[in-house]
């Protein structure tokens, strides 16, 4: 069953045993103060009449039982009265001309009524109906005076209440199942959207959400936003698994890329070699020296692969840390800048060109950010015309060690800048790789070791005012 059903028959299933319930105990209150007042009525007629002089019973002609003694008995409520010889004869009886004799309990049901004052139940005679009894001791004379009253009246407005209680109670439960069958729709309205959205997600429209059903602090709110949280989380894992399998394939290609050029250098100068076609010892050098180049270029290309990996899996343990300063390594690479190209001008400034060199103390591997530093600087040599000026600063900011290094080159487009760290990705790739050596994986290293010591590679730039890449690290005091 649907959740609407189930709902409605648990309301109903409830609401009749609530109206059951509230049937019932009204019924029998009302049945316990009819025999209340009954019981008091008969028992105050009984002890009144007990105490009557000691003549005994006088039998009463038809004129007064008729005229006189009916009103009487219907107001003290008590129909019949009857008093018994001591040895429980019935001695003499006033009966309401309303009621027929035969229904009247018989002398043996008389003769069993306690003479306490408490009520019993007597029967009648024919088994029509039942009677309400109370009897005590006369004092005048050794007799009994017992007062009845049938209980006909009593227990046809205890079934008319029942009666009146269950017809309006089967009226009110199917008006208001009506009502709730409607009113639980509307209610459950907000969850079968809920439902359309969930099946739509399911048929592969993952930017559906679930709209504003109701105020933030319900129920209904609060699942429509836990459900556009998930649902959020899982069209971001969607994305990223797609860009991940993006990645993936790219990174394959590029990589087969790399390999396949060194692979057929060197199967190539190996099949000239055994063919024989290389038959002067300076064309044997020659493949020997294109053999050894492309070597070394499939070595470097798997260190640094090997590299990657490291820093992916577990980069602090790639990290002997020890003390130094971010200044010793911006003086070696201006240096090592001037080496590569001494038609380059390079300044030693502090952070964005002011001033001088300013302490940069940080606790990291130096070798590693000595790598850094060398992709840094060996990326600004081949992507900038020679000659270009490179600017290398050092100092603290914002607490923060920094070590930049700057060029005025061409600059990149914010597309270039976007993927430059990623790897095998190249600005240009048609530039040509001296020595087969750039595989685009230089500034991936660079970031991958900077985050390892809990800091970054930053990089500003643009078309046509250059390019500055910023190792920013963690300052120790």
């Amino acid at each position: 069953m649907s959740l609407r059903v189930r709902l409605l028959l648990i309301t109903a299933a409830l609401l009749l045993a609530g109206l059951g319930l509230v049937g019932t105990v009204v019924s029998d209150r009302l049945e316990h103060y009819q025999l209340d007042r009954l019981d008091t009525q008969l028992t105050s007629l009984t002890s009144l009449i007990s105490r009557l002089p000691a003549d005994g019973p006088r039998p009463a002609s038809t004129a007064v039982n008729a005229g006189l003694l009916d009103p009487a008995l219907d107001l003290i409520g008590a129909p019949y009265l009857v008093y018994l010889d001591a040895d429980g004869t019935v001695a003499e009886g006033v009966l309401s001309s309303r009621l027929d004799r035969s229904s009247l309990p018989t002398a043996a049901e008389l003769r069993t009524i306690p003479t306490d004052g408490t009520g019993v139940f007597l029967p009648a005679a024919d088994d029509s109906d039942r009677w309400r009894a109370v009897a005590e001791q006369t004092v005048g004379w050794n007799g009994t005076v017992i007062a009845a009253a049938p209980m006909a009246e009593a227990d046809a407005t205890v079934a008319q209440l029942r009666t009146t209680s269950l017809a309006s109670g089967g009226v009110l439960l199917v008006v208001l199942t009506g009502l709730g069958w409607f009113a639980l729709g509307r209610g459950l309205r907000p969850l079968r959207r809920i439902e359309h959205t969930a099946a739509a997600i399911a048929a592969g429209d993952l930017t559906r959400r679930v709209p504003g059903l109701a105020g933030p602090g319900t129920e209904i709110g609060h699942l429509a936003d836990s459900l556009n949280t998930m649902l959020g989380q899982l069209e971001r894992a969607f994305a990223d698994r797609a860009a991940s399998e993006a990645r993936m394939r790219t990174f394959v290609s590029d990589v087969s890329h790399e390999l396949r050029t060194p692979l057929f250098v060197i199967k190539g100068s190996t099949d000239l070699h055994r063919m024989g076609a290389l038959a002067d010892r300076s064309d044997v050098d020659a493949a020997l020296s294109r053999i050894g180049r492309e070597a070394s270029r499939l070595t470097a290309l798997t260190e640094d692969l090997l590299l990657l990996a490291q820093l992916d899996d577990a980069p602090e343990g790639q990290l002997d840390r020890a003390p130094m300063d971010l200044r010793t390594l911006a003086t070696d690479a201006r240096h090592d800048l001037r080496a590569l190209d001494q038609s380059r001008p390079v300044e030693l400034t502090g952070p964005g060109g002011d001033g001088s060199p300013g302490p940069a103390p940080v606790d990291a591997d130096e070798a590693r950010l000595r790598q850094v530093v060398t992709n840094l600087v060996g990326n600004a040599v081949a992507h900038t015309p020679a000659g270009t000026a490179v600017r290398i600063g050092a100092g603290t900011v914002d607490g923060r060690a920094v070590l930049e290094v700057a060029d005025n080159g061409p600059g990149m487009t914010a597309e270039q800048a976007a993927r430059v760290f990623d790897r095998f990705y190249r600005t240009d790739r048609s530039r040509t790789r001296a020595g087969g050596a750039n595989a685009g994986l230089g500034l991936s290293i660079a970031r991958s070791l900077a985050r390892a010591h809990g800091g970054d590679v930053e990089l500003v730039t643009a078309v046509g005012h250059g390019s500055c890449f910023r190792l920013v690290l963690p300052a120790t005091p």
